[in-house]
């Protein structure tokens, strides 16, 4: 199990808590809260060589909800696994809820990843959950959010990966556990939306001003940050260059959190387009799709949104994130061709920018 790294602590404490606010102080609370089901993405349009969104009736994913417990830290952190149908070993996704969410949220990536042949873990990060607003009166919704949006829940929740994933490792052996034999732990995914996407970034690979990696763990082989965030402290630059493995962005031209119209600390688009040029070449992608807001690539449409949500939007979510996984977990030849190729193009509009390097 990993230890907190107090010099890592201690330079994150410093303004993380304007960054979490500016990027998802309002994530998946209002979601729960005044959500529409958004309509289903079609599966037209694409090469029959590679369709990274062809799905058979065969392959729809069992559920199961688990709680991990983390003797060392006193916490439980609640899960919900998509087990794809065949029992053989398969690639491991993990995903980390923005802010007042919790593990039932996008399920339309878990159902699409784990019917592609992915085992998909979401995490529920207590003391950033849905606990945090639920029982609040709306009125009061707004502060307790606010007050969620700490350095300390981040601690937390760069440390509830590695505990997640020393569990599943546990499990893999645990002879009659339904996730004995079935997990690829050598091939694991990390992804996350909004306080997820920050969560994502500091496990997979993000550095420190000093050029230190406290929370980067090594079993993570590629990443898919949904509403990227420029680091509180230091350049884009120092905080990205250092990134060894895959990672794919995807933001919108309106991704700004925001909360009854109101906006949230970040005023622009600009501070999520700052980690992509940061990255350093091979294996990075970049999706900006036109129009989208914050909550885009959510399963809901908000009430915070601001206009009528594109369905085209989570077609292309679900068939570059799919083509991205079946790349850099399954060393898939096709899905490499189709990404690097023509194939994304197929599927976006012409408003939408798709950038690789």
């Amino acid at each position: 199990m990993r230890t907190e790294n107090s010099q890592g602590e201690k330079t994150m404490r410093c303004g993380l808590r304007a960054q979490i606010v500016s990027c998802v102080l309002a994530a998946l609370s209002s979601e729960q809260a005044f959500a529409q089901p958004s309509s289903p993405p079609k599966q037209v349009g694409l090469s029959a060589a590679y369709d990274p969104l062809a799905v058979t009736p065969a392959q729809v994913a069992d559920l199961l909800d688990l709680t991990i417990t983390d003797a060392a830290r006193d916490r439980d952190i609640p899960v919900r696994v998509y087990l794809p149908s065949s029992t053989n070993p398969a690639p491991v996704v993990l995903f980390s809820h923005g802010l007042g969410g919790n593990r039932q949220g996008c399920a339309y990536l878990g159902r699409h990843w784990s019917s592609r042949g992915y085992v998909v873990v979401f995490l529920q990060h207590p003391g950033s959950d849905d606990e945090v607003w639920k029982n609040q009166p709306l009125q009061e919704r707004h502060r307790a959010m606010r007050a969620a949006a700490s350095a300390s829940n981040f601690l937390l929740r760069v440390q509830d990966v590695p505990a997640v994933l020393d569990q599943l490792t546990r499990w893999q052996v645990t002879t009659g556990h339904p996730l004995a034999g079935r997990l690829d732990l050598d091939r694991i995914g990390m992804s996350g939306h909004s306080f997820g996407a920050i969560t994502t970034q500091a496990v997979s690979g993000q550095a420190m001003p000093d050029g230190s990696q406290p929370f980067t763990d090594r079993r993570i082989k590629a990443a898919i940050v949904f509403s990227p965030s420029e680091p509180v402290r230091g350049s884009p630059e120092q905080a990205f260059r250092t990134v060894n493995i895959p990672w794919l962005l995807m933001t919108g031209t309106r991704d700004v959190a925001r909360l009854g119209g109101a906006t949230i600390g970040a005023s622009s688009v600009e501070q999520r387009l700052s980690v992509f040029p940061a990255l350093p070449p091979g294996g990075k992608y970049e999706l900006v799709l036109h129009g989208a807001e914050h909550f885009a690539f959510t399963d809901r449409a908000l009430w915070g949104d601001s206009a009528p949500r594109n369905p085209n939007h989570h077609r292309a979510i679900l068939a570059l994130s799919t083509a991205f996984w079946d790349a850099y977990l399954k060393g898939d030849a096709a899905a490499r061709a189709w990404l690097d190729g023509t194939g994304p193009r197929a599927i976006l509009e012409p408003s939408d920018r798709w950038q690789t390097k």
